[in-house]
Formats: C-alpha cells, structure tokens, sequence
C-alpha cells in the first residue's frame, strides 16, 4: 500500500515557484530520502507533502488528499520536524514531548495517564528518561534533536517527515540517530521521508531516493541507481566515486580534482 503520493506538485513561496512537476510514491514502510544540491527544494518539498505550503498538483496520504485534512487530522497522519525547530528552552523534555498528544486532545482537555504513558514510552526508546526533567536550553545538540524525535513519536503518526535530522550531529551522533530512526520504522511501521545532506547516509538507510536539482525530480529510484558518479558531477559539480563498503553499504567518497595543466599543485 503506498502511504504517501504526489502526482505533478508545484509549490513555492509568495509567488516564486521553488519545486516543479514533482511526482513519487512512497509505499507503507518504507524510506525515503530527498537530495540535492543547496536550494534544490527540498525543504519546500518536504513542507508541501506536511501539508504547511500551498500547492498546485496531487499530495496523497493513504489516499486522502492532503490540503483537504483539518490541521488536527494532518497532525493524526503526520509526524513532522523541521529542520530549525523553534524550542522553547523552559520546557522539560516531558512536557515539550507531550506537546505531540495534543492532536489527541479534545477541546480545553489536559494530557491524561494514557497520554503520560506514552511519552514515558517514547523517552524511554529514545534513552531520554534520565533527561525527562530537564530543561531544553540544557542539552547538547544531540540530545535536543532527540527530544525533537520524542515530540513527533509522541503524536502516534504513520508518516514522519524529517527535515535534516543529523543536522548539527558529529558523524557518531548521527549515525545513531538514524540507526534509532531505522529501528523505530521496522519495530512500529512507520514510513519516513527525510531529507538528508550526507549522501552516503541517504544510500545505507534509504529505499529510495529523490534528486531534486533546481525544484525538478533529476533522478528517482534506489540509491545505487541515483547516486552515481556521473549525477554528482552533474547536478552537484562534484567530483566522487562510489565505492562499497566491507558489508556491501554504499559510500560516496569525494575525490580532490587533478591539478590544472601547467599549475603547480598548493
């Protein structure tokens, strides 16, 4: 079953059109990673699927028409965090995470044992208990992008909509975000679209993967398929090869271009 559809999408901001005739399918389960080169598109993209920019075109989630949901059933469906989340630093851990119950909540209704039980839940997959009582403005990079996970665990979505997740993450702390986020899509089933800059994190954990350059679909399909040395001289002007790994993972290795002729190496 395809959890998310876009059929020839248009959007962008105040007039500006930013992405193109954009079309995929992502099926239930499944990951997908956006690409591209600076100012491709990807976040407006990624805000045009959540359902927060208006556009021209076809978004589908599990077949219900995106701009046609109320902002409490759009929040019911959809997981999403941006990639410069505004967090406002007095909040504990606890009580921004159960910020995602609210799309549960009725009118004037306070968060109940049920929707506690599922933050303590969600904090404790995320190894965030012993910073449940702590202030926002208190942690590490890390482990305010993690309390950013637990928000949109929190609202129980199918689809989680991740603008740069490792942004500002050591390669370590990186690769465990997106182990936890690839464990948390195989143990719940949820689907995840994200966009990523490291392109060889977006071959090892995606399923699929969509190059945008200039708001337009370059490529579309598995990561070996898209990301290839020939694309990336193309679209990003990068020279790289794409090598594998000991266990068969993808690696794009950028490669320093040879000396012009007649100039001395630096």
């Amino acid at each position: 079953m395809t959890a998310l559809r876009l059929r020839d999408v248009h959007a962008g901001y105040g007039g500006r059109e930013v992405v193109r005739a954009v079309s995929v399918e992502v099926p239930d389960g499944s990951w997908l990673a956006i690409v591209g080169p600076n100012g491709a598109g990807k976040s407006t993209l990624l805000k045009t699927m959540a359902g927060l920019l208006p556009g021209s075109g076809e978004a589908l989630i599990d077949r219900r028409p995106v701009n046609s949901l109320s902002r409490r059933e759009k929040a019911r469906l959809i997981g999403y965090a941006p990639q410069d989340p505004v967090l406002p630093g007095g909040l504990t851990v606890t009580d921004y995470a159960l910020l995602g119950r609210t799309p549960h909540l009725g009118p004037l209704a306070r968060e109940g044992a049920a929707d506690l039980s599922i933050v303590d839940t969600v904090l404790g997959r995320l190894d965030l208990t012993a910073l449940a009582s702590r202030r926002l403005r208190t942690l590490s990079g890390g482990e305010r992008q993690r309390a950013v996970l637990a928000r949109v665990l929190a609202q129980q979505a199918g689809l989680l909509l991740l603008d740069e997740p490792t942004t500002g993450l050591d390669i370590g702390h990186a690769q465990a975000m997106l182990e936890l986020i690839d464990r948390l899509r195989r143990e719940d089933g949820a689907t995840i679209v994200s966009t990523l800059h490291d392109l060889t994190f977006a071959a090892q954990y995606a399923d699929q993967v969509l190059l945008l350059c200039a708001g337009e679909v370059a490529a579309g399909g598995k990561p070996a398929e898209v990301l290839t040395a020939e694309a990336l001289a193309r679209y990003y002007g990068a020279a790289a090869d794409i090598l594998t790994a000991g266990h068969g993972e993808l690696v794009v290795a950028p490669v320093r271009p040879a000396p012009s002729a007649g100039r001395p190496p630096r």
